[in-house]
């Protein structure tokens, strides 16, 4: 068919078929498929729908795929292939986790620190638990906003400058003098944490329903290991290097410069996943909307229509119940070790890293389970396993709260943990099927679920 070659067909002429005339000729053309929800998600309905012009180009021919793609859903993958880096499909999954691993590592680099930055300047402890709900404040709005603004920009390009942005922030904080300045840099950094929505969204381009909530466990679940490990990155090998091998034992000098090094690796990294990967399987935004094979649409619209949806909102609530305790583990966990139990900076830093670390594989086995759930018992299986997961973490939270020994803490914390990552993958195992014309909406408004949680 012609919209499936990858050379523009109609873009020299103005297209003035009737768009009645393109959903028969489609029709006669596909006479043996019956899913009227395949149909409706073909591009060249979909424009033609909307007025638009039949999708005559896109950037890559099928013989270029080097995994298998649904052509009537948009060219996305049926499959994942973790071993490869073909683009465009492979390209953007590991770009994507990538990149949310850059932003989790700059989000949290100062939490390890806090304790030392509070001695050293006389911070009182209000002034850092402000700071905490600051760096939370600073993502909620955004994800908000940027959930909608994915379906005019595409997810590649707000990654890579929201992540630059927040890069330049956690350069600033050698220069902290007072509890006002931490909070203000705080806020400022918060806006790494609203890259979880580009992350969905990019997924949500490349892969088709049948197997994203693998995909999203995946790149969200691996992404979100930079919150763990950079309490150990950051508390327990950069900041006691660079004490004690730069600056002579000097603490001050340390925590002011080792910011430094996790600025510079997500400010590189937003660069150059902006000019190796694609927004969407059929190419980048810019050139599709540039030889007519995508519709111009309205940020303000697509919010609107997602924050209309109930069941958004339903599962606003049940992330802010997961993430947001996830959120509030790798700003506390630190801090409470040490203060509870009197442990090192880096020995804190490195019981805290386990919680974050979780999520090298709960958060893609809860994604995973989902989609297993859902080939066996359709969308009821997706709410159950969910439900279960949820529960899990719950109960565990509440022993958690109990636990008087260092030993028993750890064990109890590394179990909630793994529901609690369980669950935020269950979660976007759901969310494609919320509103799929708005999912970037949707995902925006969930993603601000877990923030919420987290300030509450």
């Amino acid at each position: 068919m012609a919209y499936s070659e990858s050379k523009l067909i109609r873009g020299s002429k103005k297209n003035t078929q009737d768009p009645m005339d393109t959903i028969s000729q489609w029709m006669d053309d596909n006479k043996s498929v019956a899913s009227l929800r395949s149909m409706m998600e073909d591009p060249t309905l979909v424009f033609a729908l909307e007025g638009g012009q039949p999708v005559g180009w896109k950037k890559y021919d099928h013989s270029q795929y080097k995994i298998k793609v649904d052509e009537l859903d948009q060219d996305k993958a049926k499959e994942i292939q973790l071993f490869s880096l073909a683009r465009p499909h492979m390209r953007a999954f590991h770009c994507s986790w990538f990149a949310l691993f850059a932003a989790f590592l700059i989000w949290f680099s100062i939490s390890p620190l806090l304790s030392q930055i509070r001695d050293d300047l006389n911070i009182s402890n209000e002034d850092i638990w402000t700071s905490s709900v600051a760096s939370l404040q600073g993502t909620l709005f955004l994800r908000f906003c940027l959930g909608p603004l994915c379906h005019k920009f595409g997810a590649r390009t707000l990654f890579s400058v929201v992540l630059c942005l927040s890069a330049i922030a956690t350069a600033c904080t050698g220069l902290i003098q007072t509890g006002q300045h931490l909070i203000l840099l705080r806020l400022g950094i918060g806006m790494a944490g609203s890259c979880v929505v580009m992350c969905h969204y990019w997924s949500n381009s490349m892969f088709t329903r049948d197997v994203i909530g693998t995909v999203n466990g995946l790149c969200t679940g691996w992404g979100n290991v930079g919150g763990g490990l950079t309490q150990l990155i950051m508390g327990s090998i950069l900041f006691p290097t660079f004490k004690n091998m730069l600056f002579a034992g000097d603490a001050e000098k340390a925590w002011r410069t080792v910011c430094l090094v996790p600025a510079a690796f997500a400010f590189l990294t937003g660069i150059v996943i902006y000019y190796i990967s694609d927004d969407c399987a059929l190419g980048n935004y810019r050139e599709l909307k540039k030889h007519k094979s995508m519709p111009e649409v309205s940020a303000t619209e697509k919010m609107c229509a997602g924050a209309m949806n109930i069941n958004a909102w339903f599962l606003f609530i049940q992330y802010a119940c997961s993430f947001g305790v996830e959120l509030t583990m790798n700003n506390a966990a630190s801090l409470y070790f040490r203060d509870e139990f009197g442990l090192s900076l880096e020995s804190a830093a490195a019981i805290a890293s386990v919680c974050g670390s979780m999520n090298l594989f709960a958060r893609g086995l809860g994604g995973y389970l989902s989609d297993r759930a859902m080939k066996s018992w359709g969308m009821r299986g997706r709410l159950l396993i969910h439900m279960f997961f949820l529960l899990a973490e719950g109960a565990l939270v509440l022993v958690f709260s109990k636990a008087e020994s260092l030993i028993y803490s750890i064990v109890v914390m590394i179990a909630f943990s793994f529901f609690v990552q369980a669950a935020e993958g269950s979660t976007f195992g759901i969310v494609p099927y919320v509103d799929p014309s708005n999912t970037g909406s949707v995902t925006g408004l969930v993603g601000a679920g877990g923030s919420t949680g987290a300030i509450g």
